[in-house]
Formats: C-alpha cells, structure tokens, sequence
C-alpha cells in the first residue's frame, strides 16, 4: 500500500510539472506526498501496536491463570483444571473422540459451541490444535476439563477462520464422552449412514402418498404449485431458475431467493433429479422435487448435504436460454 502511494504522488507530480513551472506547486505536491506516506505509516504502526498489545493483553492473562487454584500447566505452556473427574479409557492421538465442548476468547466472546448446537462431536484426536489433541490424551471418559491454550499450541499469529484473532489465547470447557478407534469409528459412521439411509428411503415412501405427489419411474417424486405455459426444457438447454433446496428435516442448503439472484445453468450438468424434473417443467412453473439420493449426491453426499440424503427442492423455471 506504501509503494502504491508513492507511485500515486509521482503521478501526480509529473502531471502538475505538465501545467506549471511554479517551484511552490511541487513543494505542495511533495508535502502532500509525504503526509499520505506518513498517515499511511501511522496506519501500520496503530495495528502492529493494537497487535502487540493484544498479544501482551493475552500473555498476562496466561501469567494470571497458572496461579489459580487447581491449574496444573504442561511444559507446553498448556494450561488446565479439572471440574469434573471420569474413571474411563484415555485416547491416544489415533483414536476418535467424542465431546462436548465450548470454545471462547479471554474476553468470554464464544466462538464455538457443540452445547450450542445440541449434539456432541466427534474428532480424529491427532488432527486437532496441538493444544487439544494433548489435553485430550491425558483425559479418561467421564471428564470435563477447563483447557486454557496459548496461542503457539492453538491458531497461532495468523488465527483462523476471521473469527479467531493472531495470537489468541483460547479457553475451552470439554468434556470427553467416548473413545474409539479408527475401526470403531468407520463401523458407527456405517451405522449411522445405513440408519439415515433407511430413514430418508422411509420418508419418500410415506410422500408418495401425498396428495398431488406424482413419481417417475426413476423414483424421482415432484408436485405441481403451480404450471407454465412457455417453452419446455430438454437435457441440452441452458436454463434460468429460481430455486430452494432443504434436507428433509427443513434444513436449507441453498437457495437463490436468500441470494437475491436467479441461477443459469446447463441441465445437463447437473444432478440426474434436477436433469429430469426441470424438462417436466415449461417456462413460468413452479414445482417441489423430492429427490432420492442415488439421483442426488449418491453414497457420499457433498459438503453440507450428507451421505443417502432425499433433497427437497422448489423450482421456478424462469427461462429457456437455449
């Protein structure tokens, strides 16, 4: 930002020495230079300053912590003090854990918070912020810790996710649940994939009762809201939709609407469910997919849409582009 000042000011030099001789015009110009160069100094200097304050600002609460009854600190520099004692298996760095857990800047602002979101996590424990992943393997099941984690042990100078700031000091409350391996847990994730895939499967059965639900033969279910009467799509087109997209417990993954723009897209590159349903569909319809997973995001899922999951959509077809 410096460089580009300067490259700024010599610009405007070379265009003020195009229309004047006048030796009084550069020396404005040159002071006008060096004040942007100075205020962007100053700029850099407030944030290196703001971030070494903040940085002492988290040192002197580690200092004031390690003093407090009941914390033992790690030649780490991890700090911890235990609320709650368990008597169960201990984990090592290879297994899985299950949690409970809070997760909180020194000023109390929460970050994180599986308590929060009403259901514990499970980790790979060696894949975490080495801070956890050595708090953990001195934990049994049944124990809820205090963990106070400097910020070389947690995210670092750089932080992470813009939620987390440059050395940070980071307070969590866990409370370790269970312990698997890795082949404990690959067997409970088939479990609950085969668990979920039988309740998505038990969920289109049920709606094909529906009134209004029509199905095809490809098992793809659709509803009319409301009918076109422009042109009709075919796999090659380029179409423009509006659309919604949710789990079947209501959770939306997507949508046009919340972006406040329609989407364009080939229909042939996209789900085979959508491929299908929008040529049923002319320009000005609105229809609700069901839409099974192996004609969705199949045994896998895709980020925010998991493994077997049935996908609800509302589609309205705006446009044949093509």
């Amino acid at each position: 930002m410096q460089k580009a000042l300067k490259f700024a000011a010599v610009a405007a030099i070379l265009g003020l020495a195009a229309c004047s001789n006048d030796s009084s015009e550069k020396d404005k110009t040159e002071d006008a230079k060096d004040g942007a160069t100075q205020t962007q100094d100053e700029k850099v200097t407030d944030t290196m300053t703001e971030q070494a304050a903040f940085k002492a600002e988290n040192l002197a609460y580690l200092e004031e912590n390690k003093s407090k009854d009941g914390v033992q600190v790690t030649a780490s520099g991890l700090q911890y003090r235990v609320i709650t004692e368990g008597d169960g298996k201990s984990p090592t760095a290879n297994d899985f854990v299950t949690v409970h857990y809070a997760g909180k800047l020194i000023d109390g602002n929460e970050f994180d918070s599986s308590y929060k979101r009403g259901e514990p996590a499970t980790f790979p424990a060696g894949r975490l912020i080495p801070g956890w992943t050595e708090a953990l393997q001195m934990m049994q099941v049944g124990d809820k810790w205090e963990l106070v984690i400097p910020s070389d042990i947690a995210y670092g100078p750089n932080g992470a996710g813009g939620v987390i700031p440059g050395d940070a000091t980071l307070v969590f409350e866990v409370e370790l649940l269970g312990v698997m391996t890795l082949e404990e847990a690959q067997a409970e994730a088939e479990k609950q994939a085969q668990a979920f895939k039988i309740q998505q499967l038990a969920y289109l059965e049920e709606n094909a009762k529906q009134d209004g639900v029509l199905e095809t033969e490809s098992g793809l279910q659709y509803r009319v809201i409301e009918e076109g009467e422009g042109k009709q799509p075919t796999a090659e087109s380029q179409v423009t939709v509006h659309y919604a997209g949710k789990l079947i417990d209501g959770t939306e993954f997507d949508s046009s609407y919340r972006r406040g723009t329609p989407a364009s897209f080939p229909l042939n590159g996209v789900i085979k469910g959508w491929t299908e349903g929008v040529q049923l569909m002319k320009e000005g319809a609105k229809y609700e997919f069901f839409i099974p997973y192996h004609m969705a995001y199949g045994e896998r899922g895709s980020r925010s849409i998991p493994p077997y999951a049935t996908l609800v959509f509302t589609v309205e077809l705006i446009s044949v582009d093509s």
